[in-house]
């Protein structure tokens, strides 16, 4: 089903830019929007998940990272994903004070998971644990290909709006019928195209994230806990990168453009307050009362990395 969802979605989204292609430049509009929609689909597929870790300028770390905090990040995602069966994903942080998290790559072998430094300042390691769970969900359910290639795509019909303001016009141009008439099409039907990818990326793949997430860290309460938190401090904290990027908004664990009051009526994200409610009684059915290992704690400061971020508090059991 998720292969058939990616080739619907590439075929639709393929089908709207050659359209748009035509608007703009006629039958030889058409098939250069051909040629490059094609061309930009392999090269998506292949080099999606590079683009978006260097637009956030992720780091990738491991188990001898100097900060304890990373190093225990990084040892619970690995024991994680072996518990769950997935090969060992690329374990990144994003020097990012909005507290957030998302997972790339086109298949469980070649993907990565990111935490920003706001991620793992503001909650508790096991807090920590159910959100990267999340994350790891997404890598099982193959959900990255999908999710990480419409949002190149959308970047890109955004882009194809941009140039019909400058070679929309001419309607007396043989190569270009649609004239005013196709520019003004183009500005309407480009928001329209923007709403079909979000809409595409199914809220329903973020509750089914959500539960085989809570499976494999053993642990509803903590990611429904973590989502409240993510969510009020998402929507005070502007991500900057996210703002001028929108289409990768769709990739986070919660919508990262509520910093300035983004329109959600096409948010690919559920609403919180029903993602928790289900994760409430997702914890029930799995037995809330049953006793877990405690996790110890780690002495900790605000995480840090090569790239100057801005200094947050320290939160939670390590700060």
């Amino acid at each position: 089903m998720n292969h058939l969802k990616t080739f619907t979605l590439l075929a639709a989204l393929t089908a709207l830019f050659v359209g748009l292609g035509y608007l703009i430049g006629g039958p030889t509009g058409m098939l250069i929007a051909l040629v490059v929609a094609g061309g930009m689909n392999l090269f998506s597929y292949w080099n999606a998940d590079k683009i978006v870790l260097k637009m956030y300028r992720a780091q990738p770390v491991d188990e001898q990272h100097p900060n304890a905090v990373v190093r225990t990040y990084v040892a619970d995602v690995i024991q994680m994903a072996r518990d769950a069966g997935l090969p060992r994903p690329v374990i990144a942080i994003i020097p990012n004070d909005q507290p957030n998290a998302f997972a790339t790559g086109r298949n469980p072998a070649n993907a990565a998971v990111c935490a920003t430094t706001g991620l793992l300042d503001m909650l508790t390691r096991e807090e920590i644990r159910g959100v990267m769970a999340h994350e790891l969900a997404h890598v099982k359910n193959r959900d990255t290909l999908t999710m990480t290639v419409t949002a190149t795509v959308a970047g890109a019909i955004a882009a194809l709006a941009n140039f019909a303001l400058f070679f929309g016009g001419g309607s007396d141009d043989e190569e270009r019928p649609g004239g005013i008439i196709g520019t003004l099409a183009l500005m309407i039907l480009a928001p329209m195209a923007a709403g079909l990818v979000q809409m595409a990326i199914s809220r329903g793949r973020e509750y089914e994230a959500d539960r085989v997430g809570a499976e494999i860290a053993d642990d509803a309460r903590s990611l429904a806990s973590a989502l409240q938190k993510i969510d009020g401090h998402a929507r005070r904290i502007v991500n900057l990168t996210a703002e001028r990027n929108p289409a990768s908004g769709q990739l986070f664990i919660i919508n990262p453009l509520a910093g300035r009051g983004a329109d959600n009526l096409f948010s690919t994200h559920p609403a919180t307050g029903n993602r928790v409610k289900a994760l409430m009684e997702l914890g029930l059915t799995m037995g809330v009362a049953r006793a877990r290992p405690a996790v110890p704690e780690t002495t900790r400061g605000p995480v840090s990395t090569s790239v100057p971020s801005t200094p947050s508090q320290p939160r939670g059991p390590w700060g």
